[in-house]
């Protein structure tokens, strides 16, 4: 318990007022790691507000096409095909996240997914915030060799059993945020929540699929219909300058966990005469990031060059009045 790590004789370390009420531990398993992908099973932890476990729930998923990876998972079309489509699941799901900060590791990832799930059920998940176990570990300094989930559990002492199943995923990271959460609070560390907006708008369609040695295709499902984003038709004008407006033709980058879903930050972006750039060189104007403390190679060339870095925030407001290029 944090009150029995406190010094002999001296008053127990309150917990964080501010610190959420209860926590769902996600992991789910997918097709791929695309915006088309599908979930093939999903597993939640219920942990109360100072991370003891409730109860935990596990489900296979039908995802309506091939399995991906199987080597990966190890979840075959043939034990697929009997379990329940998303839609038949989506209730006891959303029931286990009701309420609750949804946490994850490489949250974005996990949230995404969910949340397009719901999106082609034509509902919305009933999660309005999440935090990353990545970011956690970041903010608490933790001398981890890298990111991975092994890592984080190895440094807790936490048995990884059964990696990529979602069932055993969610167990480590659920032991493994526990301790974290009660660092963070002993030490008074504000927690690295982020915004989950639902998405609201989905498009199915059929893409037939040849694979080697004559196996069949399957239905692709996409968010929004895919295309090329046109080129920004404004020269660039160089940086951002604090305090000033963007303008159009500026080369915007973007980098690591979003609140907003990241193409429709792009989108955003492209629609107010900005160009998105993929990479980060010195003609870019800005960087956006919610973690300019990460050694991502964007964040770290950023630094190399000199170029503004700004939060997701502060960009959503600079969108709001964009000055028009010369000449338009």
């Amino acid at each position: 318990m944090l009150e029995d790590r406190t010094l002999a004789g001296s008053a127990p370390a309150p917990w964080p007022a501010a610190y959420p009420q209860g926590y769902a531990v996600v992991d789910v398993e997918t097709t791929g790691l695309a915006r088309d992908d599908r979930i093939i099973s999903a597993a939640v932890y219920r942990l109360d507000a100072r991370g003891e476990i409730e109860d935990h729930w596990y489900t296979l998923v039908n995802p309506e096409r091939d399995p991906g990876p199987v080597w990966i998972h190890g979840l075959t079309s043939e034990v697929l095909d009997s379990a329940p489509v998303f839609a038949d699941i989506a209730d006891e799901f959303a029931a286990r996240l009701q309420g609750r900060v949804l946490v994850a590791h490489n949250a974005v990832f996990d949230w995404q997914m969910i949340a397009r799930e719901y999106a082609r059920a034509r509902r919305e998940a009933p999660v309005r915030r999440r935090l990353c176990t990545i970011a956690l570990s970041k903010a608490l300094g933790l001398p981890l060799p890298n990111h991975k989930l092994e890592s984080l559990a190895a440094h807790f002492g936490v048995v990884q059993r059964h990696a990529h199943h979602a069932l055993d995923d969610a167990r480590v990271l659920a032991e493994a945020f526990r301790p974290s959460l009660r660092a963070a609070a002993e030490r008074g560390i504000r927690l690295p929540l982020l915004e989950c907006r639902p998405l609201t708008e989905w498009s199915d369609r059929p893409v037939p699929r040849q694979h080697p040695g004559g196996s069949g295709g399957y239905r692709r499902s996409g968010w929004r219909p895919s295309r090329k984003r046109p080129a920004c038709p404004y020269p660039n004008p160089g940086r951002y300058e604090e305090g000033k407006r963007l303008k159009q033709g500026m080369r915007v980058a973007f980098s690591g966990d979003t609140s907003l879903d990241r193409e429709l930050l792009e989108d955003r972006a492209t629609q107010a005469g900005l160009h998105v750039a993929t990479s980060l060189s010195r003609l870019t104007s800005l960087l956006v990031t919610n973690d300019p403390d990460s050694g991502t190679t964007k964040v770290l060339k950023a630094r190399q060059y000199g170029t503004p870095v700004v939060d997701e925030a502060a960009f959503g407001q600079l969108l709001q009045d964009v000055e028009p290029a010369d000449g338009a």
